[in-house]
């Protein structure tokens, strides 16, 4: 399976288990399950998104909904850093230049290190908005305001 496939299938399984503990909290007046199942469906709705990008040029990715998304920078410098540190390494092996193999290999660790903390600051981006949207669309729906929401 695809990581596409079972990024799908996380995103609906999500979306039944938000589904639920929002109509359980609805049914109980709790309404800490509640905003707790909104946002695991707006995570799962995230996940969906994710795993329908249907094109990525460079760090931008564009969505089958239209939306287009950056990468943190970090994730561009890691996958930079992780390409050269294998080459390095690849040639430090080839010519028994084990300074050069030893360097490539640092390099490597190192970016998969920094593309690792961009992907966690994108994943703590696009969470930030999620729930910023549903906080909103919340605030709105007390108020009345249906536009808004």
């Amino acid at each position: 399976m695809s990581d596409n496939q079972s990024s799908s299938l996380k995103s609906y399984i999500d979306s039944a288990t938000g589904t639920a503990q929002s109509a359980l909290g609805s049914l109980t007046g709790n309404t800490g399950d509640q905003a707790k199942g909104d946002a695991t469906k707006d995570k799962a709705a995230a996940e969906k998104d994710a795993s329908h990008t249907i094109g990525k040029i460079g760090p931008y990715a564009v969505s089958s909904s239209g939306g287009i998304s950056s990468d943190d920078p970090r994730r561009t410098q890691g996958s930079y850093d992780q390409t050269m540190g294998s080459a390095k390494e690849a040639v430090g092996g080839l010519f028994g230049a084990e300074g050069l193999k030893k360097e490539g290999q640092q390099q490597n660790a190192l970016g998969k290190g920094t593309e690792a903390e961009g992907q966690l600051a994108d994943y703590g981006h696009g969470l930030k908005d999620r729930v910023g949207g549903t906080v909103g669309g919340i605030a709105a729906g007390v108020t009345g305001d249906r536009e808004k929401q």
